[in-house]
């Protein structure tokens, strides 16, 4: 069992792990969304995602003392639910399908759908059950097929009016069905390795502080800046999603 080098590439991991606990903390979501493109670029697209879901389901364990009671569970845990029922059809189409084309398509979507809340347009009804569970399924493909599983379910809650503590609860009870999803799934196909794990483990402090200190600065923000930053995270990872 080799231990991770600290190196270069763990330095540059452990800046770019502080920067997505920042935004953990504050929004709830888009951690992975950040260290994922450099991530791979460091480690490699399996260890990747590995290490980003051991770091994951750590932090958010952390935050879900303090949003449980804010958690919509009637729309969260169906929505989390079908998405993990529905990795492995996102498996599938990884691999047979084009995933570059899947995740350019799923990134028009978001940036369309970005510039429309942007607008300051919002949903005035409830949330169906039958639109939370197509949500579900849409990001549990995606997760497993391109790693844009989140700007979904993103869109769905922010074009509702539910306040930024309620949307940021119910980012974090999400993850916290999926990433288990996750977990138990690639550690029964041997996709998590003690590697990932300690490499994981190396970066957990300085992330789990950062969320800390995001979640500090979540407490002393505004609605309006909560959705601003929530939709310059989609808008940024559909540009990236676009562009890559």
């Amino acid at each position: 069992m080799a231990f991770p080098e600290l190196d270069i590439a763990m330095a540059a991991a452990a800046a770019v792990a502080c920067a997505a606990g920042l935004m953990r903390g504050f929004a709830g979501v888009g951690s992975g969304m950040l260290m994922a493109p450099i991530f791979v670029l460091l480690f490699g697209p399996v260890e990747t995602v590995a290490t980003i879901i051991v770091m994951e389901i750590v932090v958010t364990a952390q935050l879900m003392p303090g949003v449980r009671r804010d958690i919509d569970w009637r729309t969260i845990a169906p929505m989390g639910t079908v998405a993990a029922l529905f990795m492995p059809a996102g498996s599938w189409l990884l691999v047979s399908l084009d995933a570059d084309a899947i995740g350019r398509g799923m990134a028009l979507i978001v940036l369309g759908f970005s510039a429309v809340l942007l607008t300051g347009w919002r949903y005035e009804g409830a949330k169906p059950l039958p639109a939370s569970l197509g949500v579900g399924a849409v990001s549990g493909v995606l997760m497993a097929s391109t790693s844009l599983g989140n700007p979904p379910v993103m869109l769905y809650l922010l074009s509702s009016r539910d306040s930024s503590v309620r949307n940021r609860a119910n980012f974090t009870g999400y993850f916290a069905i999926t990433l288990l999803a996750l977990i138990a799934w690639m550690t029964a196909t041997g996709l998590i390795g003690w590697p990932a794990v300690l490499r994981a483990l190396l970066l957990l402090p300085v992330f789990m502080a950062a969320a800390w200190l995001g979640g500090r600065l979540f407490r002393k923000s505004s609605e309006q800046l909560y959705r601003r930053v929530a939709l310059g995270l989609l808008i940024c990872v559909g540009l990236y999603g676009l562009l890559r």
